[in-house]
């Protein structure tokens, strides 16, 4: 695996990360671990990663914390929510500057987000 940029948990009362979700962040992408007995493991590639947004409520804000929406191009995930995290605004500014580069990376043009699965599909368009 990837060296690791970022981790974390989601977070409760308090804002002590007491929860079973886990979160961890390479150069290509983002990997979501849930539950304790029976885990689940999300993979996202960040070039997939369309939009993202911060949210910060008042609930959150009062012990530094913060959730970052992201809506993707991918089937399994199309949004996600990276839920109540420290250093929300700085996580969010570094992985939106990730997404960027992965894109430029990969030459990923805008066209691959318009729902096209495969270049077939395009024969289809007027």
């Amino acid at each position: 695996m990837a060296d690791v940029v970022w981790k974390d948990r989601k977070r409760i009362i308090f804002g002590l990360p007491w929860t079973f979700t886990r979160y961890s962040l390479t150069e290509e992408k983002l990997v979501v671990d849930t539950g304790f007995i029976s885990r689940k493991e999300d993979e996202i590639r960040l070039y997939r990663i369309l939009d993202i947004t911060l949210l910060r409520p008042l609930s959150q804000r009062i012990w530094g914390l913060g959730s970052i929406r992201l809506n993707t191009a991918d089937k399994s995930s199309p949004e996600l929510t990276i839920k109540r995290i420290k250093d929300a605004k700085k996580i969010k500014e570094m992985l939106s500057d990730m997404v960027e580069h992965e894109r430029d990376e990969k030459r990923i043009a805008a066209r691959e987000f318009m729902g096209y699965d495969d270049m077939d599909d395009m024969d289809h368009v007027n």
